[in-house]
């Protein structure tokens, strides 16, 4: 059974940080391309960053130089540390993890964790 569990939200003000944790169980982590979405109220699920099995990165243009993701093989987590953050950084961040190969596609999901920035 595949499981994805976020970790770190919470509320913070204006120009704080938070990190994000998301630790997977039943894939070989190792393999799949890891990426933290965000969906804001009455928005569309968005693409935040991404890292690849060969931990290549990918950032949205409104997170760059703000955040920063990493991944773990070893302990199946992949992290997104956000800085200077902003009131439109609000929104319920979500773990993915994704494998396509010309066989396959596999596509899961965490359950959200919560980031709310406010003064």
């Amino acid at each position: 059974q595949v499981q994805l569990v976020e970790s770190g939200g919470g509320s913070v003000q204006p120009g704080g940080s938070l990190r994000l944790s998301c630790a997977a169980s039943g894939i070989i982590f190792r393999y799949y391309e890891m990426g933290w979405y965000r969906q804001a109220p009455g928005k569309q699920r968005e693409l935040v960053a991404s890292i690849s099995s060969g931990s290549s990165t990918n950032y949205a243009d409104s997170v760059k130089g703000r955040f920063t993701i990493s991944r773990d093989n070893a302990k199946n987590l992949v992290y997104l540390q956000m800085n200077s953050l902003k009131s439109d950084d609000t929104a319920v961040y979500y773990c993915n993890a994704h494998l396509e190969t010309i066989l396959v596609r596999h596509d899961y999901w965490g359950q959200g964790t919560q980031v709310t920035i406010s003064s």
